[in-house]
């Protein structure tokens, strides 16, 4: 299914027009006259662009090489090997620019090679600009003719030909050298004696034995990696070789390669409009993984154009139509065409299919509005330079707060793909997910920089997207009532409550002693949320010096009384007479623990609006979190 819809793709966004020739990177276009002559090496790249980089300085932007038509040939794996009429610039002129432009054996070997497929061609075609080429290759040779590159020429640069007496067209586009190379990839496939039916038309066909190669995937190699792959006899079975094991056609191998590179290009040239490139369909998850999206119709490419903005959190380039779905609200459009979602890595010149989602436009869309739902919660990190938080969470930030001070790239490739296939799909997180975010969140609790308080806050929202997914899950047991945003109040679970517990505790030191070089937290979270029993006993002891301290010293006696009675609330359900505190938390509790702590703390620091809109929001709230009943008596909590 994969490849039929990728060769669906091709069809519709006329991908392969011409499935001979192929878009490719040209930088350099070398004009000869019909005698053979040397007039210019043109430019060809995209004029470079200058941006400001600060208030004090700009830097230009690296010439990109325009998109062109050229022959289409397959990569280069091993071995010297030449393409026609295109190639770099040690393979035309035998001069290597990683070597300092100085010619080689290795260069000169390479060039005997270019110049022999030109005269190849020109001998089956007697084309004069073809003959006119190969004229100056042979002055080149013999040294009657030298060139001299810019100095600016990169090792891998595609240089073409221009033919003087034509006009804005290569000589690859002359009506002789099509007809040749069309009959030299007709020639090229004969019938091997076997029939087989292609896979994705259903045709007969003789199986293409190499797949084309799709490039930028992450983990591959710069000449591509392969989606469809025999490359070894373990990967052979009932004696079929190489491609025979799943026969599809050239075309068809061809369109699906093309589809696949087209959705992995940020900026695809459109076939159907000069100078345009089609709109990105492919986000980047991680260092080593991928999603590459599309939609079975064109109409609904505005879908496809929110998707990465929805994804990468830039609410202001989603329609206003997409816009309910930060708020967990689908648009009310029921729309039953195919929306498809590709997962890839690559390894050793194979692309790795991480994880393939066809679904519908309605249903991504629902899935993606609760999935922004789940993972809404309160924000404890300070406001960014632009004075306010994005509306959610990017997967690549929920990532980061899984991974060793937010390296993404030691997150397992595996583990990206299922939280991409959980926000489509609409699936549960792994719970790897949770036993990361705990881990993770012990190891950077005394941390305080601002990316490190973004990853807490991103860690406590995945948290919290993991128990409202999972809560009936088999491996987890029901959490009731649902997870909210904001402080729960009917929440028991004992991790949930002793994470509330130690926030307070820390709230109350601070306001006894101050800032401390070492607070409750950094000391005492990891043993606190592993092993309640060996360490809140303590706590509770200092934390009566800590209250008697700012009632006597500091004169904040109204705040520690306020925080003491929560105290007891809030310990009241561990009291010996009910078995007291737990000797030791699950890994789920230990979650618990860290959403309690988030949720408690953010509620502390509530400035007095704040504050009141909560009580409003919740007047059934117990007795010690009605604060403003005690304004006169007791300073608000503010930040």
């Amino acid at each position: 299914m994969i490849l039929q819809a990728l060769y669906a793709l091709a069809q519709r966004e006329n991908l392969v027009a011409d499935p001979d020739f192929e878009p490719k990177p040209l930088c350099w276009v070398i004009e000869v006259n019909p005698e053979g002559r040397l007039i210019k090496i043109h430019d060809w790249r995209q004029a470079p662009t200058v941006e400001a980089a600060d208030s004090k300085r700009k830097r230009s932007i690296k010439p990109k090489p325009k998109p062109y038509p050229l022959p289409r040939e397959g990569a280069r794996t091993s071995g010297d090997r030449a393409f026609l009429l295109h190639d770099k610039a040690e393979y035309i002129f035998g001069i290597d620019p990683a070597a300092g432009f100085k010619p080689g054996r290795r260069s000169k070997d390479r060039c005997a090679l270019f110049k022999q497929r030109v005269a190849d061609c020109y001998a089956a075609t007697q084309d004069e600009a073809i003959g006119a080429i190969l004229k100056l290759l042979e002055d080149l040779e013999s040294g009657q003719q030298t060139v001299e590159l810019a100095h600016d020429v990169g090792t891998s640069d595609l240089f073409g030909f221009l033919y003087t007496p034509d006009v804005e067209i290569l000589v690859t586009d002359r009506p002789a050298f099509r007809e040749y190379w069309h009959a030299q990839r007709g020639d090229g496939v004969q019938s091997n004696g076997y029939t087989h039916e292609c896979l994705i038309t259903g045709e007969p066909c003789v199986p293409v034995d190499l797949f084309p190669g799709t490039k930028r995937v992450p983990g591959g190699t710069t000449s591509g990696v392969s989606l469809v792959s025999f490359n070894a006899s373990a990967f052979d079975s009932q004696g079929w070789k190489s491609g025979a094991n799943a026969p599809i056609s050239r075309p068809a191998a061809e369109a699906c390669g093309t589809a696949l590179n087209r959705l992995m290009d940020p900026a695809y040239p459109d076939p159907m409009e000069q100078g345009v490139t089609l709109p990105r369909r492919n986000l980047r998850l991680s260092a080593d993984t991928v999603v590459a999206y599309w939609a079975a119709d064109s109409g609904d490419d505005h879908l496809c154009s929110s998707f990465g903005a929805l994804f990468e959190v830039h609410p202001e380039e989603v329609e206003e139509m997409y816009r309910s779905i930060w708020n967990g609200k689908p648009p009310l459009i029921e729309n039953p065409s195919a929306f498809y979602a590709l997962v890839l890595s690559g390894s050793q010149g194979r692309a790795i299919v991480r994880g393939w989602i066809e679904t519908t436009v309605s249903r991504v869309l629902a899935r993606l509005a609760r999935w922004f739902d789940d993972l809404t919660i309160v924000r404890n990190a300070p406001l960014p330079k632009n004075g306010h938080h994005p509306p959610a969470f990017s997967m690549r930030s929920l990532l980061e707060s899984i991974a060793p001070l937010g390296d993404s790239s030691q997150i397992p490739a595996n583990l990206t793909a299922a939280l991409a296939r959980s926000a489509l799909e609409g699936l549960p997180l792994p719970e790897t997910v949770l036993a990361r975010a705990v881990e993770r969140h012990r190891a950077e609790m005394g941390q305080d920089d601002w990316p490190a308080l973004q990853r807490k806050d991103a860690r406590a929202a995945l948290l919290k997207a993991v128990f409202r997914r999972n809560s009936q899950h088999i491996h987890l047991k029901e959490i009731k009532p649902e997870m909210n945003p904001m402080d729960n109040q009917m929440q028991d679970r004992p991790g949930y409550l002793l994470g509330k517990l130690m926030a307070v505790l820390e709230r109350l030191q601070q306001e006894a002693l101050g800032d401390v070089n070492a607070s409750v937290v950094d000391r005492y979270f990891s043993g606190a949320s592993a092993c309640p029993k060996s360490v809140f006993s303590r706590l509770l002891k200092n934390a009566r010096h800590h209250a008697s301290k700012a009632k006597d010293e500091t004169g904040k006696g109204g705040i520690a009384f306020l925080l003491e009675r929560l105290i007891d609330t809030l310990a009241d359900p561990f009291d010996p007479k009910n078995n007291g505190f737990p000797s030791s938390l699950s890994l789920e509790n230990q979650g618990l623990f860290i959403l309690g702590y988030h949720h408690m703390r953010k509620w502390l620091w509530m400035n007095k609006d704040e504050r009141a809109a909560w009580e409003a929001e919740y007047p059934a709230a117990p007795r010690a979190y009605i604060w403003s009943a005690d304004a006169k008596s007791v300073v608000t909590a503010s930040k």
